[in-house]
């Protein structure tokens, strides 16, 4: 059967900013689920943490360490065709990083979390009392849909998050690949170019503007 073990001891796969945000957005994600509805105070802050950390991801996709960058990852249609044609196999690691039908879906979730938190910034409830950063810059009609759309695109979101959940146990019962590991650890057997780190002033900018876009539409957009 084939196995992690195949394709030799664990290397540096994932660095600490791209698992960092991976589990924050975890944890944040629940946070406004739960708080919706509940405790608006906490749901606006976790919105303006989650418009961080995707700040950052994108900027993290552009600058940052080898494996985390969308041009490492994403592949064409072909490939990513081939990829499935093979999913059923019983094989060692794929190789570095997210694999081409991974990797779509993860930016499918990335996607998904910039609609759903971009509405969530328009959004007013009925009575006007709980309303988004940046309602004021739209009528109440539209920060209505806003809020509506906020919503639906939420169970869209659950969706991708529900399949992603059901790949990792897919590839942990069938493949043998621990990939919840990987994320947590930084590190995988894998075959192929091991993880290269970004420099630090890299980082120094990603966070630099994560924590100004954040600020900015806290202060809604008001300076």
């Amino acid at each position: 059967m084939a196995s992690d073990v195949a394709a030799g001891p664990p290397r540096p796969l994932w660095d600490l900013p791209t698992r960092i945000v991976h589990w924050s957005l975890v944890v944040l994600l629940l946070v406004s689920w739960l708080s919706a509805g509940e405790n608006m105070q906490i749901h606006r802050w976790s919105g303006y943490a989650i418009v961080g950390l995707l700040v950052f991801r994108l900027w993290w996709g552009v600058a940052g360490g080898s494996t985390a960058r969308f041009t490492h990852f994403l592949k064409g249609p072909g490939a990513t065709l081939a990829y499935m044609r093979t999913l059923g196999a019983r094989r060692p690691s794929d190789g570095p990083g997210h694999n081409p039908l991974g990797a779509w879906s993860v930016l499918a979730m990335l996607a998904v979390m910039l609609v759903q938190v971009g509405l969530g910034l328009f959004a007013s409830d009925l009575d006007g009392l709980e309303s988004g950063p940046l309602s004021h810059l739209v009528s109440f009609d539209a920060s209505r849909v806003a809020a509506e759309l906020h919503e639906t695109v939420f169970r869209v979101l659950q969706a991708l998050v529900a399949l992603h959940i059901a790949a990792i146990v897919f590839y942990w019962a069938w493949k043998r690949q621990n990939l919840v590991g990987a994320m947590i650890t930084g590190k995988r057997p894998f075959q192929g170019e091991a993880l290269h780190p970004a420099a630090l002033w890299r980082l120094l900018v990603g966070l630099a503007l994560a924590v100004l876009v954040a600020w900015a539409i806290a202060k809604g957009l008001r300076f």
